[in-house]
């Protein structure tokens, strides 16, 4: 049992080294080491206050970047909008403009083929009496080839004139 038990003198002197050991410790090394722990524990402190506030600030950025899309988005809808809109008009003005053009170029083709019209009754007319007068001629020389007959012709158209 003696291997168990420690004699007087040992735990006198474990116990007076001890004692110089704490003291030697507080002395010089509680004091590093406690600055040390509360160095450390202002930086993890600092460290979760700049976490915080990084975190509050990137919350802060995300809302303004999703104010920033919805802008974006409301201001690409808006000028979606006026491209359509500018593209509907664009394609009424043609549309009108090709109306117009058509229009004119079928009163110019109406005018035309009138003219035409016109012009070929004319020269319809002018060959038709041409062609009387030729007619009337040959069947007034085959009926006044004679004398009697012409003498007959003269008194007629005489009395037709008298009479009218």
């Amino acid at each position: 049992m003696d291997i168990v038990t420690p004699a007087i003198g040992q735990l006198f002197w474990g116990g007076f080294i001890f004692l110089i050991l704490l003291f030697i410790l507080g002395k010089f090394a509680w004091k590093p080491i406690i600055n040390a722990i509360g160095e450390r524990e202002k930086t993890i402190n600092e460290s979760l206050e700049l976490a915080e506030k990084t975190k509050a600030e990137m919350k802060e950025l995300q809302a303004s970047n999703e104010e920033l899309i919805k802008e974006a988005k409301a201001e690409r809808d808006a000028m979606i909008k006026d491209a359509k809109e500018t593209a509907k008009k664009m394609v009424a003005e043609a549309k009108d403009e090709a109306k117009a053009e058509a229009a004119k170029v079928l009163d110019d083709a109406r005018s035309a083929i009138e003219n035409e019209k016109a012009a070929a009754i004319s020269e319809l007319k002018t060959q038709v009496a041409a062609l009387s007068l030729e007619i009337a001629e040959k069947v007034i020389r085959q009926e006044l080839t004679s004398d009697d007959k012409q003498k007959a012709l003269a008194s007629k158209m005489a009395e037709d004139i008298n009479l009218n």
